[in-house]
């Protein structure tokens, strides 16, 4: 009935919306006579505000069309390399002919899609061949496709690398920490020759008993049982996906803002004042980044529960319990040639400060010469792989790492 509701009330609030926004051009026009007022400004911004909060976002597009390399610009084409029902494997293809090191970068299926990581490929794309898993949203794969849990999710990554060749580096952001880890030990342990040279991990969980944050206790607390009951439901007629019990998006969106309420109120009280003030560049910025934020994606229900179950509640990669296929235990002492790095931010309040350098430990026959670990200072989560500290200090560091074992 949730699932219904939401769609209910998106539908109730399109019209008010469109009103709202016909009430803001009014305002706004140059033919009003008290557009200049602050009356009017104010009114207008408020009509705005309201019209971007309630807006539904889609899945957004990356939009990178050019990068800049040895100070020229570059055309870049998106383009799509190999399909999987759940996900596909997109290409950043720039018009070069530098031989640079090839990264695939593992987006995290969380509730938002992979442009999400939009920043991050931005970065990196002058310097390397970026490679990038575009997730579906479960609402739009039909049920005739079959299901998709924590397995197949290691398998896509193997299928991938494995399109990808040898000369791979692998990047996982946030969630995908624990089956890129459990991917590349399955790999090293079959002596796959497309095992990849190199993996970063951001910010990911690997062993949620290192400060745990409010996620961590909210899945340790509750049964899989209440999760089952509490957040799964069953995906309406009228989506392609009809019928197939999610994890809905906008449940994990409600989350993510609940969890910093007053960070978010104030981001939209600073947008109301630039939008009377007049302050186009902030309200843009603002604007942007929220389109992005509220894009949000459907999860396939045995996904959701298997990683709760498996990374949250059992740490069961981080204690060498993690089962793969119910018969295979997932050997991560088997990986002896993949370069491994991590990456934490200081104030990360999604994967606290020591859940990803857990790697570390249960990489146990990595040399010292093939481990690396950074932590920023002055970043949350979202900074770990996107913003100014990013771009400056996170993004130069991986990259050199990325080149020295780029052999």
């Amino acid at each position: 009935m949730l699932y219904h509701f939401n769609e209910l009330q998106r539908l109730a609030l399109s019209p008010v919306r469109m009103a709202a926004q016909f009430q803001s051009q009014i305002l706004r026009s140059p033919f009003n006579p008290l557009s200049e007022t602050p009356q009017a400004r104010t009114l207008a911004a408020a009509y705005d505000l309201f019209a971007e909060t309630t807006q539904y976002h889609g899945k957004p597009a990356f939009g990178l069309h050019e990068t800049i390399i040895d100070g020229k610009t570059v055309p870049v084409a998106e383009q799509i390399v190999h399909r999987l029902p759940f996900g596909q494997l997109k290409h950043f293809k720039r018009e070069t002919d530098r031989k640079d090191p090839k990264i695939l970068m593992v987006a995290p299926m969380s509730g938002h899609f992979a442009t999400l990581l939009r920043g991050t490929v931005e970065t990196l794309l002058p310097d390397h061949e970026i490679y990038i898993t575009d997730w579906r949203d479960a609402s739009s794969v039909p049920l005739a496709e079959g299901g998709f849990d924590l397995d197949d999710y290691i398998d896509y990554l193997r299928e991938f690398m494995s399109v990808l060749g040898p000369d791979t580096h692998v990047m996982g952001v946030c969630q995908p920490g624990v089956p890129v880890l459990a991917a590349i030990a399955l790999m090293s342990e079959d002596k796959d020759p497309n095992t990849p040279r190199s993996m970063t991990l951001m910010g990911s969980p690997i062993d949620t008993r290192r400060h745990p944050t409010v996620p961590c206790k909210l899945a340790m607390d509750h049964s899989l049982d209440w999760f089952e009951r509490t957040v799964i439901y069953s995906v309406p007629v009228g989506y392609p996906g009809a019928f197939r019990r999610v994890y809905p998006g906008f449940l994990q969106l409600g989350g993510f803002v609940s969890m910093n309420l007053e960070r978010h109120m104030d981001a939209h009280i600073q947008q109301f004042e630039h939008l009377v003030e007049g302050d186009g560049d902030s309200a843009d910025k603002h604007r942007a980044f929220y389109a992005e934020y509220n894009a949000v994606m459907d999860l396939s229900a045995e996904y959701y529960l298997q990683t709760i179950e498996t990374v949250f509640q059992k740490q069961s990669l981080a204690k060498g319990e993690m089962m793969y296929r119910g018969d295979r235990l997932v050997d991560t002492g088997a990986i002896e040639k993949t370069a491994l790095m991590t990456v934490e931010g200081e104030l990360d309040d999604i994967s606290g400060i020591g859940q990803t350098v857990a790697a570390h430990d249960i990489c146990v026959n990595l040399k010292d010469g093939l481990k690396e670990h950074y932590e920023q200072k002055g970043v949350g989560h979202y900074g770990v792989f996107n913003g100014s500290k990013f771009q400056k200090f996170i993004a130069p560091r991986i990259a050199k790492f990325i080149r020295k074992h780029d052999k």
